[in-house]
């Protein structure tokens, strides 16, 4: 999953990064690499963090990200670490961020729901950003509609927040 997410990366980084006089052509993989450990990063601590229904929402979207509180995290975070580890200014870094997340995100979410396209599964995600600690066929069900009725959204969050220790 990693891998494919860097190589989906790869392939949008074309004027956001790779073009781009802000970035040093020899730090052109570094900056690639920094938006895609932004994403995935931003997944994780949502999962840590008991927010798997915006995971969920993100993934079971309309396959627009616009308006989706882990895109917008995504963003803030990627421009963070742009500002940081290239010593961007905000406006800088937030041009490279608005111009690469909202196609890399739209992809993403549109490959992850292609049965069609195994270079991304829902589960597989979860799994990876849950640490393996995430009963993941439950969770999908319960936000598809199916699995079991008796146990509550509500619930099956606080059962997941308990295997983070929060």
């Amino acid at each position: 999953m990693l891998d494919n997410l860097l190589d989906l990366v790869k392939q949008h980084a074309g004027d956001a990064i790779i073009n781009n006089p802000a970035i040093p052509n020899e730090r052109n993989g570094e900056a690639i690499e920094t938006a895609s450990s932004s994403i995935f990063d931003t997944l994780k601590n949502a999962a840590s963090g008991g927010n798997v229904s915006d995971i969920m929402s993100l993934f079971n979207g309309d396959g627009s990200t616009e308006g989706n509180p882990l895109a917008s995290s995504m963003q803030s975070g990627l421009v963070q670490n742009l500002m940081h580890k290239f010593g961007l200014d905000q406006g800088a870094a937030g041009s490279i961020a608005s111009n690469l997340l909202p196609s890399v995100l739209n992809k993403f979410v549109s490959k992850t729901n292609d049965p069609n396209d195994s270079s991304f599964n829902l589960q597989d995600i979860l799994s990876k950003v849950g640490g393996g600690n995430l009963d993941v066929s439950n969770i999908i069900s319960q936000f598809t509609g199916g699995g079991n009725s008796q146990q509550g959204g509500d619930e099956i969050l606080d059962s997941i927040k308990g295997l983070f220790g929060k």
